[in-house]
């Protein structure tokens, strides 16, 4: 046992993740890693005068979460710019909170409610109305974004994104017009959602001072729900290097509250292997530290290979150039012992993409490259077999928490009992990680993603999954936990509280593992630390926090609602909160209409994650 301590964390319910001691009652922490787990009597033995020393008060305590999916790096540097409707119970409260927000933007800001909602969770389960919209901001543009299939915009936003008569109807999406031709304010992805994040990137963006700002306060909302590490998995609109000057910058000065393992999404349709071939000329995996280090390419490697995950569309057939295109790109990172992922929602999109990647693998070897599929809501036992044959892993999320509904209305409930087929994933032995794909469709709560996993229910309240498909609590924690590691490498360095790994942990508001089904996502941080340092405490634990700068720019919406919505306040909305237990029931019975009829596939390849 080591002999002094910088952080002891005691009378606590440990649950370390370590199946040779999956259990304990404190912890001790020194240069950033963990140098003792134990009882308390033998762990507080190597206390000093300059040990802080914290008692759990029996509370449950978990290794820091790890998000193997999440946009985090893009998410950060726009997070101070969203009116967030992750978890808000109705939709007069998510319009309440609108309209305030558009009393106090200045011109020529936007309203942006960009992700993390569905509308089933609102009590009158439906989005707002144009009219609505134009109502409650009738000078102040608005940008609502729901899933992968819409975004509303009203007037006000209209004319500042210029859309009008003359405007040429979007590749694979559509503009609702009116009698005379003018849109409405209703854009739809059919089924790309080009158009979706087109529009959005119109809006102003925030200074470089201010990014850094809005980057600094996104982590420390993570760091309140128990993240502590991500895999961010680039996206549409996120070039390299530029957008990633604001995380170089903090991880320079010594800012990171998050451990971030990146990958490079190229951005340029029929470009693809320039891009990777530059990068991988110029960088080298896993370089960087332990706070920011790049993980290899994806998620996005070839446009031709983005299947689009709305299931409100039928299942679109990829081009015939996917093979070919995909071999380039997969066939160069192989050469060049680069790790990859792959965003793939359809077993039949799977398929095509496994042939291409054994016909690879025959002359450059995948098995140790830690290269993955994201999503993977249908693969086959049959493509199972075959990933784990390559040595590759599938990274789950929980989109079918706020799309199982409309995948049950497409595809039938048996369809879907098995969407992703998790239980099977591990008992056929592949690595599993968890995450949630936010920030712009799912919500960056990972205890949302936790709930899902174990009891299948989604945010509208839908039961999914039979209990063959369901996780233990402690299965699902540990792809929270380990099982993420091993997607950046590092499953012999964080994910399990032991002796020589990261002190990287989380004090809980509530026991993850007794709590009823209803507070699972209710569930927060009263005390996280990432690297032996405290990087958030709340409760009793607050003469601890670390204080941040006040919110850039005043008016923004984190300045007044803070990020997810946190019930049981008092009001609509507070400050920086968790997230509300399920609207609705199982009982309730599904119905949705899409005035345009969208079914088919169609569309070009282009696509912003």
């Amino acid at each position: 046992m080591a002999t002094t301590a910088d952080l002891i964390v005691f009378n606590g319910a440990i649950a370390t993740m370590d199946r040779a001691k999956p259990r304990a009652s404190a912890i001790a922490m020194a240069g950033g890693k963990i140098v003792a787990v134990g009882d308390d009597a033998d762990v507080l033995k190597i206390k000093n005068s300059t040990s802080r020393v914290i008692d759990a008060g029996g509370r449950t305590v978990v290794p820091g979460l790890n998000d193997s999916h999440l946009h985090v790096i893009r998410g950060g540097l726009n997070y101070n710019l969203e009116l967030r409707w992750d978890g808000v119970p109705s939709l007069a409260d998510a319009l309440r909170m609108l309209k305030a927000q558009a009393q106090r933007t200045p011109a020529p800001q936007w309203v942006r409610v960009v992700g993390g909602f569905c509308e089933l969770q609102f009590e009158e389960r439906r989005l707002p109305t144009l009219a609505e919209l134009n109502e409650a901001a009738p000078d102040t543009p608005v940008f609502v974004l729901h899933l992968y299939d819409r975004a509303l915009l009203n007037r006000a936003a209209l004319r500042a994104v210029g859309y009008g008569k003359d405007t040429p109807e979007p590749p694979g999406g559509m503009i609702e017009r009116d009698k005379s031709g003018n849109p409405t304010g209703l854009l739809l992805a059919n089924p790309n959602a080009w158009i979706l994040y087109k529009t959005l990137s119109l809006g102003p963006r925030l200074p470089a001072e201010y990014q850094i700002n809005s980057t600094r306060h996104f982590m420390r909302e993570l760091n309140r729900l128990g993240v502590t590490s991500v895999c961010d998995a680039g996206g549409g609109f996120q070039n390299y290097p530029e957008d990633y000057e604001v995380i170089q910058q903090l991880q320079r000065r010594g800012e990171l509250t998050l451990r971030i393992a990146y990958n490079l999404f190229t951005q340029n349709p029929k470009k693809e292997r320039d891009d990777f071939a530059r990068w991988a000329s110029a960088n080298h995996m896993y370089q960087g530290d332990e706070f920011l280090r790049l993980n290899g390419a994806g998620e996005m490697l070839v446009y031709s290979a983005a299947d689009f995950e709305d299931f409100r569309v039928t299942r679109p057939d990829m081009p015939g150039e996917m093979e070919d295109e995909l071999e380039r790109v997969v066939g160069l990172l192989a050469r060049n012992k680069w790790a990859f992922r792959l965003h793939a929602t359809y077993d039949e999109t799977i398929s095509r993409a496994l042939a291409v990647f054994e016909r690879v693998n025959r002359d450059a070897p995948l098995g140790d490259l830690r290269w993955f599929f994201d999503h993977g809501e249908t693969v086959s036992d049959r493509n199972i077999e075959r990933i784990k044959a390559l040595g590759g892993g599938i990274a789950v999320q929980h989109r079918m928490a706020f799309q199982g509904e409309y995948f049950v209305e497409r595809y039938g409930k048996q369809a879907a009992e098995r969407t992703p087929p998790v239980r099977r994933m591990l008992d056929m032995g592949v690595p599993v990680g968890a995450g949630t794909d936010a920030t712009r469709v799912a919500s960056y709560n990972p205890w949302t993603s936790l709930a899902w996993l174990t009891t299948g229910r989604t945010v509208g309240g839908m039961n999914l999954y039979p209990y063959q498909n369901l996780l233990s609590r402690e299965e699902a924690l540990r792809l929270y936990t380990v099982g993420s590691a091993w997607f950046s490498r590092e499953e012999e360095r964080k994910g399990t509280l032991a002796p020589g790994f990261f002190a990287d942990l989380v004090v809980l508001s509530d026991d993850f593992f007794s709590a009823p089904d209803d507070r699972i996502r209710s569930i927060e941080s009263v005390l996280t630390v990432v690297d032996g340092e405290i990087v958030f405490a709340a409760g009793p634990y607050k003469e601890h926090d670390r204080a941040l700068p006040a919110v850039m720019p005043d008016w923004s919406p984190v300045a007044q609602f803070g990020g997810a919505y946190r019930p049981g306040r008092g009001d609509a909305r507070s400050g920086g909160g968790g997230q509300t237990p399920e609207a609705g029931c199982a009982a309730r019975s599904f119905h949705t209409h899409d005035p345009l009829g969208r079914d088919g596939p169609g569309g070009c390849s282009c696509f912003a994650f």
